[in-house]
């Protein structure tokens, strides 16, 4: 196995050119874990721990928060957390401390797994995936049409992820996320809501519950119409369930060691009513302290 280590973001992008088999690492907590199992053999790594770009985030003019592929979970909790909540959120329930300090979410969307806990607040929130190559330059990708398959993502061969971007969040976001045990644990199914009060619109994630990341459409277009978003009115009990139901049937789950598709549904169900009672009672509370 050849192990590559360019030093600038330009000679990775030259790299990936002239091996688009080699598989990018950074924090390695998806990629060691198939080598040392096996799992997969990869002809070469790319290693971009020494590209400082990716490890750099900014706000660009219109209020964008742009991360670099680079920047580690810990960070992102640390430093960001009080302007992307939901992310932050489920940066929280990756693996160890260990983990946190190393993964990142750059990693997170090249392994594309179903489970990867940041992907239902990033398709929540209406994310940008940053991909380059050294041919054809920069191109934005939307996170709802970034996951093609089990583990598969948009990226052309010699593309590389160089950064997410992502608004700053304007009304209340929660993540909610089932595993067999409390921590260290790979999620049985999540999911995120995004509150985003002057679009009058919601935003929806659900995680491990079918062959990619994907939207609750009907979910969210069904609650965009229903709440009351001048009043301060409770959440009604009907609008609750039914965006639930609406939820668990986005979900196309599998029976699997960690849990059966009839209980990932039903999982999805009680977390979209819990996390949309949680931001609603938050939305209701800032507009009282507004008013």
């Amino acid at each position: 196995m050849e192990f590559l280590r360019p030093l600038t973001w330009a000679d990775a992008l030259a790299a990936k050119a002239g091996q688009p088999a080699a598989v990018p690492i950074q924090g390695g907590t998806d990629v060691m874990v198939e080598i040392n199992f096996d799992v997969h053999r990869p002809a070469a790594l790319l290693d971009l721990n020494p590209v400082r770009e990716l490890a750099e985030y900014e706000t660009l003019p219109d209020g964008t928060l742009r991360i670099g592929a680079g920047v580690p979970y810990v960070r992102l909790i640390a430093e960001l957390g009080d302007r992307l909540p939901g992310l932050a959120q489920a940066s929280r329930t990756v693996g160890s401390p260990q983990i946190r300090n190393r993964g990142t979410v750059g990693g997170n969307l090249g392994a594309a797994s179903p489970a990867g806990d940041s992907h239902p607040p990033l398709l929540a929130s209406d994310a940008v995936i940053e991909a380059e190559s050294s041919a054809r330059g920069t191109r934005l990708i939307p996170a709802v049409d970034f996951y093609k398959g089990v583990k598969r993502n948009a990226l052309e061969p010699d593309e590389l992820i160089r950064a997410i971007r992502i608004a700053p969040a304007s009304g209340p976001q929660y993540f909610s996320k089932i595993g067999t045990r409390n921590a260290m644990v790979i999620a049985v199914c999540s999911f995120a809501i995004a509150l985003h009060p002057a679009e009058r619109r919601v935003g929806t994630g659900v995680g491990s519950a079918a062959p990619t990341p994907r939207r609750a459409t009907a979910a969210e277009e069904f609650l965009s119409a229903e709440l009351d978003w001048d009043g301060r009115g409770p959440l009604s009990v009907s609008a609750a369930q039914r965006f639930g139901e609406l939820v668990r049937e986005a979900a196309a789950p599998i029976d699997d060691v960690r849990g059966t598709a009839d209980y990932r549904k039903h999982a999805l169900s009680v977390m979209a009513r819990r996390t949309l009672t949680w931001a609603w009672n938050d939305y209701r509370a800032t507009r009282e302290e507004a008013s």
